[in-house]
């Protein structure tokens, strides 16, 4: 009779043990969902770990990780060209419901941050559906006559992200001790050639706020655009080209630089594009130089290309994580992306449109 009872006792221990192993555990109920498989990224500061989900059911699934210390996991549906993020805690359970045609709209529950944010998706249901609505017209516009009320939605869609983006601000300003506004927070008001707005925000955050991550993280993203804000100094680098020759900004003195941060998978970042070989072709390099990091691994392969090219281009590839570094340094989210620097070292212009370079140097230099 001790011995069954012992024998009851640990299977007991051992299946509660069991339980308590699950750290992390998302389920899911969505209408209007038609993949049979789904993408969860789980991530924290440091990495992130992807899982291939299959639906038990039309709409539905769950997913259970056992190990790891994640803060978020994003899942992607629609081909993962829709997407939803739940905010984690160890042993909290999420449920993830609602209509996958509007996933903005998705009810995400359990956990204090999902519990906050959907207080914040209630209050602005119907914006975040005119939203999503407006969207879909434009990304099938060709599918529609030109008709005036069709010729408005830019300008519809324009006023309803800036009325989201008021709403979210009064929520940041009369919840500033919930980590629900570091979300938002990050969500409408990271701009990489503009912090003030995010900057006078994450000062209205309570201390209590200052351990948590997303905040620590957007205050590191408003140092490091301040340092490639417009008038600020070019932070300095020591580099070699695909030539093995040194460069540096002390490499350009007296004279206008454009860096240029391209990739040959980036259908936007050919040199013709961005109107560089016009650029290369107009301005001696005593006037305007020109510096081109490329996302490249493979230096032998550019030099090939370089060969053919009739303007000698100056470039670094990162073939030894230079061109990473560099992205980094500069705060590149998205590629192309220029940086145009002046006889002063100082930035004076950053953007990716081609013509903007051309028409901003002629006024410059031509002057």
């Amino acid at each position: 009779m001790i011995k069954r009872l012992l024998l009851i006792l640990g299977v007991a221990l051992f299946l509660s043990s069991c339980g308590k192993d699950v750290s992390y555990r998302i389920e899911g109920k969505l209408s209007n969902l038609e993949d049979e498989t789904l993408y969860a990224v789980f991530e924290n500061d440091n990495y992130k770990v992807v899982d291939t989900i299959t639906c038990e059911k039309r709409g539905q699934f769950s997913l259970k990780r056992n190990e790891g210390d994640f803060n978020t996991v994003t899942i992607f549906f629609d081909n993962k060209k829709c997407w939803t993020t739940a905010y984690l805690m160890k042993g909290e359970k999420v449920t993830i419901t609602g209509d996958a045609l509007y996933p903005a709209l998705l009810q995400v529950k359990g956990g204090r941050v999902n519990d906050q944010l959907n207080s914040f998706r209630k209050s602005v249901a119907p914006l975040l559906k005119e939203q999503a609505d407006l969207i879909k017209i434009l990304t099938n516009k060709s599918s529609h006559t030109n008709t005036t009320e069709e010729t408005d939605i830019p300008s519809r869609l324009t006023n309803v992200n800036h009325t989201l983006s008021e709403r979210a601000m009064e929520y940041i300003q009369e919840h500033p001790d919930e980590e629900a506004s570091g979300v938002l927070l990050q969500y409408y008001f990271m701009n990489p050639d503009d912090t003030r707005k995010m900057d006078e925000l994450l000062a209205v955050l309570s201390p209590k706020l200052k351990d948590f991550y997303l905040v620590r993280k957007l205050q590191d993203y408003s140092m490091k655009a301040q340092r490639t804000s417009l008038g600020a100094e070019a932070p300095g680098f020591n580099v070699k080209n695909v030539y093995g020759h040194t460069v540096s900004l002390d490499s350009f003195p007296q004279r206008y630089l454009l860096l240029a941060f391209t990739a040959p998978w980036c259908d936007m970042c050919q040199t013709e594009d961005l109107f560089l070989d016009k650029v290369a072709m107009k301005y001696p390099k005593e006037k305007v130089d020109m510096l081109l990091i490329s996302l490249d691994d493979d230096p032998q392969e550019v030099r090939k290309l370089l060969a053919k090219d009739s303007i000698n281009w100056n470039l670094v590839t990162d073939s030894a994580g230079q061109a990473t570094m560099l992205v980094d340094l500069y705060n590149v989210n998205a590629l192309p992306r220029c940086f145009l620097i002046d006889e002063e070292g100082k930035i004076i212009m950053k953007t990716d449109n081609g013509v903007e370079i051309e028409q901003t140097l002629e006024k410059l230099v031509e002057k």
